[in-house]
């Protein structure tokens, strides 16, 4: 019986953790999709996708889309994530500095985390000024192709970002490879610094700029970000990291994190 019992609770967490990974697969993918696709894209049984998606039709974590047998993200998930946003001061906090930084500056403001082994941009605030610089926000990019990246991984060890960082995402979009070692100069110096500037990777004609927001142990859990134009980027440097790095202060003095009176920056 005891044997039977824990069978039981196995099955039940397996096809629980699928059914994160259904819902996690669609975030990405950003599209409806047939369960026999998500099947075959996610290597799983068709069978249990099919019982799984009709699982989370019936719980509102996915709708229908069309009539052509394509589900995706259900609105039960907006209720959540609604709640979630109004108790989580964090976010909270980031969307008030974002539309701040974005007034201050008519630049595009972010705030960006890491989601497992990639980087994204969690929230996003448009500038005012009449060329814009927008991101996908959600949209899963490479650590090292990022200002914020040096910043985000800064509190882990050398080899705990070695092992973190896929081998391939130091190959860069431009096809050179950025040398690990190089990578993780730079994170030590971005930490020493408290911030990290550079033009895009992504982007050939934008600079970005990265400052954290620290818990109360010291750890990077998010960074706030602005996107310029290169020339302006490079214009107002010093007025740019200056309202990034009060608005990221104020944030991480809330979480329990002592500001950095010896703070520098470089113009």
């Amino acid at each position: 019986m005891a044997e039977a019992g824990v069978d039981t609770v196995s099955r039940r967490t397996r096809g629980l953790d699928r059914a994160f990974e259904i819902l996690e697969f669609l975030r990405i993918r950003r599209q409806p999709m047939r369960p026999n696709e998500i099947a075959a894209e996610i290597g799983a049984p068709r069978s249990s996708v099919y019982e799984l998606v009709n699982l989370l039709l019936s719980h509102g974590m996915l709708d229908y889309y069309q009539d052509d047998g394509r589900v995706y993200l259900g609105r039960r998930l907006y209720f959540l994530g609604t709640a979630y946003a109004e108790q989580f001061d964090l976010m909270r906090e980031c969307e008030r500095m974002l539309i701040r930084l974005a007034e201050e500056t008519r630049e595009t403001a972010q705030m960006c985390v890491l989601e497992g082994r990639k980087y994204t941009v969690a929230m996003m605030r448009e500038g005012i000024r009449p060329f814009r610089i927008s991101s996908n926000v959600g949209e899963l990019v490479s650590i090292p192709w990022t200002a914020s990246g040096r910043l985000l991984v800064s509190h882990l060890s050398d080899s705990q970002i070695l092992d973190l960082i896929p081998a391939d995402d130091f190959v860069l979009p431009n096809g050179r490879r950025l040398d690990p070692a190089d990578f993780i100069r730079q994170v030590r110096d971005a930490a020493q610094d408290g911030y990290f500037t550079f033009n895009s990777e992504v982007e050939n004609f934008t600079h970005c700029f990265a400052v954290p927001i620290h818990q109360a142990d010291g750890a990077c859990i998010a960074t706030l970000c602005l996107v310029a134009p290169r020339e302006d980027g490079l214009r107002n440097r010093a007025s740019y990291l200056e309202s990034l790095l009060d608005a990221a202060s104020e944030i991480s003095e809330k979480l329990g994190y002592s500001r950095n009176s010896n703070r520098r920056v470089a113009r």
